[in-house]
Formats: structure tokens, sequence, C-alpha cells
């Protein structure tokens, strides 16, 4: 996990070290604001800062406004747009409006909250934080918001005082088959977001000088994906063609629930694998939950072009849905 997605353990971190911890969340977007609703800053007392609610734009103000908070012991809802003169003068001029919610810890956000919510993120548990904007009422829950955890999506609830930040699991993506398209697909996961995984048995293949820096598993891939822990969070991509390498992760895949699973192979290659998982006993409905062809059709030809589709297919299943 980035430093960028590790706010609420550094504003844990900075509060029990005595320096002070602001957590800093956009909470409503219009136009063309640069970061999504959800995206979070964290502050200390002495002016330090980890992450981002507007790629640079408004940092310094909301700095200044949640040194004040922390002073204060108050909570804080900020507005910058281009009807703002002070937000102008920071950088919002393309017509982007953000709502900011400053949440001094300890005074405001009660400290036990906070670690709570930190130990269910270190459990890979999808978890709500809410906040009534009005009442400041707060809470944490992993019911009601099935459709906002599978979005990812963070937002005000439709009476338009409680927000909702949605606190889902780091994205992972584990890789079976450490060929030349893997070789393209890992840096470009990696950029969005993604912590990686890559199985392969050869050892040839999956050898620190193809992937440097990367986790390599050398075990046959039923029994790295079981080490490995698949869950909602996480898409398998198959990528061997050899189906005693690709099924028994495939099978484990459907079986634990990742949002996304990709396999390589010509369509025959693909009617081939249903064939099979069909003798196996799966159904139709869960066979569907496989992409194959792997990758979105945009005739990608090479590897670099093949991990784009791959690439762009999960994010599209992610954000959208199957």
């Amino acid at each position: 996990m980035s430093q960028v997605e590790q706010a609420p353990e550094i504003a844990l971190d900075w509060h029990r070290a005595g320096k002070g911890a602001v957590l800093c969340t956009v909470v409503e977007t219009w136009g063309s604001a640069p970061r999504r609703v959800g995206s979070q800053l964290v502050v200390s007392g002495e002016g330090m800062i980890e992450g981002s609610v507007s790629g640079g734009c408004v940092e310094g103000a909301v700095v200044v406004e949640a040194i004040e908070a922390l002073d204060e012991g108050e909570q804080r809802l900020l507005t910058f747009g281009v009807s703002d003169g002070d937000a102008f003068a920071v950088g919002l001029a393309c017509g982007g409006t953000i709502r900011v919610l400053v949440e001094p810890v300890g005074a405001v956000l009660p400290e036990d909250m906070l670690a709570a919510l930190v130990e269910v993120r270190a459990a890979r548990k999808p978890v709500a934080y809410q906040v009534n904007i009005e009442t400041g009422a707060r809470d944490l829950t992993a019911e009601g918001h099935v459709q906002r955890f599978r979005m990812d999506r963070s937002g005000f609830e439709e009476d338009g005082q409680t927000f909702v930040a949605i606190h889902n699991p780091p994205l992972r993506m584990v890789i079976v088959g450490a060929v030349h398209i893997a070789q393209a697909l890992v840096p470009m996961a990696r950029i969005a977001g993604y912590d990686l995984t890559i199985v392969d048995p050869r050892e040839s293949f999956a050898s620190p000088e193809r992937f440097p820096g990367e986790r390599l598993m050398h075990d046959w891939p039923d029994e790295a994906v079981a080490e490995v822990g698949l869950d909602s969070r996480t898409a398998l991509v198959l990528l061997t063609h050899d189906p005693k390498l690709d099924d028994p992760a495939l099978e484990a895949g459907m079986r634990a629930g990742v949002f996304y699973i990709g396999a390589l192979g010509s369509t025959r290659t693909h009617a081939k694998r249903v064939e099979r998982l069909t003798q196996r006993g799966f159904t139709a409905e869960e066979i569907a939950l496989i992409h194959g062809p792997v990758g979105l059709d945009i005739g990608a030809a090479g590897p670099a072009e093949i991990a784009v589709s791959i690439l762009a297919e999960a994010t599209q299943v992610l954000r959208k849905g199957a």
C-alpha cells in the first residue's frame, strides 16, 4: 500500500506520537476536480503532510485550515471552487469544485475508532466509515453498502448529510504464467495501484532478472493462490495456455469470488476450457465470470498492447461491473 493510500495509518501513528493529526477527506466534487471522492490527506500539527485531496491545487489552503482545526478541536467542511477568489489563487482554475471534510484525531475523530479502522484495513476486510456532517455522529460498519463496496465508491447518502467513506482492501493482481505478456503487464498494473504476485513453477520464466523487485512464487498455481489468499479485491490473470497450470488457479478464483478472472487463449481454446470446467461441475453462470479470450477487444498486437487490453478490462469490471 502506498503512502497516499495509508492516510488512516499515518494519522494514527502521528496522533499516538504526540504530533497531532488531522484527516482531510474529499467528500464531494463537481466539474474537473482532480481527485475522486474519498481521497485523503493527513496533516500533522507540525505541518507535515501525506496524501492528496487535489493533486496539489488546494493542499496549502487545506493544511492551514487543518492546523487551525486541530488547535481549536473542531470539525470543518471546506469548499474550494472557481467562484471562490481564494480557491482560484491556489489553483482550481479549470471549472472544478471540491468539498473537503477536516477531522482532527482525538478531538473529533475518536482515537479508538481510527484504531479500529486501521485494524480492519490490516485484515483486508471492507469497511465503511460513516459521518453525519450535521450532527457529528460517526461509526464503522460493514453492513448496508454492498454496491458501494463493489464499485469502490465513497459519497453522500440520499439524506445529503451522511458521508460514507469506503475503505476497501488494496487491489491485488495474481498473474499465473511469467510470460512476455506478464513482463509488460506487471509495471502497468503496479502504476494502476495493484500489489503483484507472479506465479510460475518454471523458475527460468519467473526469475528476478525478468521481474526485478516483484514477488515470485514457484509453487504450483493452486498451492500458490491458496497461500496468497484470493478475495473480492483480487484480479486473477492466467497467461500460460497450459490447462494443468491455469485450470487449478481458475477454479480457486471462481470459488473465492475474485472480482476479475482473465484467461489467455483463442475462442477455440476458451471453448475447450468451458467444456473442462462444465465436466468438473461448474455452472454456466460461474463459467461466465471468466473473461476469455482475455482483455478488451481493441485489436491488440504484441505483448504490450495485450497487457493494455487486460488492464483496461480489469478496470472496466472493477468500476462498472462485469
